[in-house]
């Protein structure tokens, strides 16, 4: 099969720690096929359909792939713990990890040929971390289980139902919603007092549930009400039952942030990562990713009508805004877990 990669174009290859115009994509394409595959964290075929990226990747270069499901700490954790031993390649960590790992100097360098239609507050630099997609955080709706719908964080509060969040201190998607309450309420980057005062009283009304927001879950019927990433409340919530759940971004105020792609600095299959990296935005790896419902990075992708069908309503996503201040949302996630257990948790009702 053709490559759908310009082969002309040049790249920044990493070489040491510096990205720097150094050979054709051509060159990078037959050490990846040398390379023959590549190991992933927290990049798993369900989420965001990395399954169609991962199938191109094989189809077109021959690069088989292995996927090991993780939190975006774990996946940074991992590539620090085994360093010359490496068993993954690229991981596909929340926007915050990005710096974090950058600072344990477990990351290399690489900038894709779309670099420069990347937005600056989504990619660092020197090419150590970029968003391949968007989410914002969004509500997701048993519409069997509750009355009626909540569009916005305040009405959270109104309601009688469970409000399920995920492991905040753990997962980016969870960390992620506690930011997005956060803006919606007058707070940013530094101050999540608001979004943690909002937790506390549904943590007092006895509505936090300690269920996993994933689609057994939901399926089950053990999730009333979740905070989701948009692309995983879409993609549950058609792959369940379209009209059982609810999709909304909240009226008040969201978090559009995203995933980037992190490559290991000690990995074994280094071109391969960097490959994938380039496939991962280019046009074709970023229509994969909207048919997972991940809005692409790139503004200038073109989506079929049936894949534009698949996302919310533009108009939805008017209040939400992206992290202006990384090193203050960075510096905040190091105690969320604390602030979360002495803050939230501590009013449940036991």
């Amino acid at each position: 099969m053709k490559s759908i990669l310009k082969t002309s174009s040049l790249l920044a290859l990493a070489l040491g720690t510096t990205p720097v115009l150094a050979t054709e994509l051509s060159e990078l394409e037959s050490k990846a096929r040398a390379e023959g595959k590549v190991y992933s964290v927290g990049m798993p075929d369900s989420w965001a359909n990395w399954k169609d990226t991962w199938r191109d990747l094989d189809a077109i270069y021959g690069i088989h792939h292995q996927d090991t499901d993780m939190s975006s700490a774990q996946e940074i954790a991992k590539f620090a713990a085994e360093k010359d031993n490496a068993t993954a390649d690229i991981g596909d960590v929340g926007a915050a990890f990005g710096p974090i790992a950058v600072r344990q100097g477990v990351t290399q360098p690489y900038k894709p040929t779309t670099w420069d239609e990347i937005p600056d507050w989504a990619k660092d630099k020197d090419g150590h971390w970029m968003l391949g997609y968007t989410g914002t955080i969004a509500f997701i709706v048993n519409n069997e289980l509750v009355k009626k719908t909540p569009t916005s964080w305040q009405e959270l509060l109104d309601g009688d139902y469970q409000v399920t969040v995920g492991d905040v201190g753990v997962a980016a998607q969870a960390n992620s919603a506690l930011l997005a309450a956060a803006f919606a309420r007058g707070g940013n980057e530094s101050n999540i007092k608001p979004a943690l005062n909002l937790f506390a009283e549904l943590a007092r009304q006895d509505r936090l549930s300690p269920v996993d927001p994933n689609i057994a879950n939901l399926e089950k019927g053990e999730v009333e009400m979740a905070i989701l990433w948009d692309f995983n409340a879409l993609n549950y919530r058609d792959q369940i039952d379209r009209d059982r759940f609810t999709v909304v971004i909240p009226s008040d105020g969201s978090l559009i942030s995203g995933y980037a792609t992190i490559i290991n600095k000690y990995a074994k299959h280094p071109n391969a990562a960097k490959l994938a990296r380039e496939y991962i935005l280019s046009d074709a790896g970023q229509i994969n990713l909207a048919r997972g419902y991940a809005r692409p990075i790139r503004s200038t992708v073109t989506l079929p009508a049936d894949v534009q069908e698949k996302l919310l309503p533009n108009d939805m996503y008017a209040a939400a805004r992206p992290i202006a201040d990384h090193d203050a949302w960075e510096k905040s996630t190091r105690t969320l877990s604390r602030q979360w257990q002495s803050a939230v948790l501590i009013h449940q009702q036991r």
